[in-house]
């Protein structure tokens, strides 16, 4: 049983990293839950690590099982998904 979980998960990795990679040279938003949102441009994924760029060039790391959401970034003033008030 623990491995047929263990399994599921490897796929689902895997499946999120190819995913990902699709999105190569794009900027996009990743939620990782609670407050931990981040914002860059996709530079790479391997080895389940996913590499972001921001815009001043530093890289920030992230466990691709982490994360819970992704969308590209559109403009500055708004994350999709979320409204503000009028």
């Amino acid at each position: 049983m623990i491995s047929k979980k263990k399994s599921q998960v490897s796929n689902l990795r895997y499946i999120m990293e190819k995913f990902l990679q699709t999105l190569t040279g794009r900027r996009i938003d990743v939620f990782c839950g609670a407050t931990s949102s981040l914002r860059g441009d996709v530079a790479k994924v391997e080895d389940g690590i996913l590499h972001l760029k921001d815009d001043e060039g530093e890289v920030c790391y992230v466990a691709v099982d982490k994360i819970i959401a992704v969308w590209e970034k559109r403009d500055k003033e708004r994350h999709t998904g979320f409204l503000g008030k009028s």
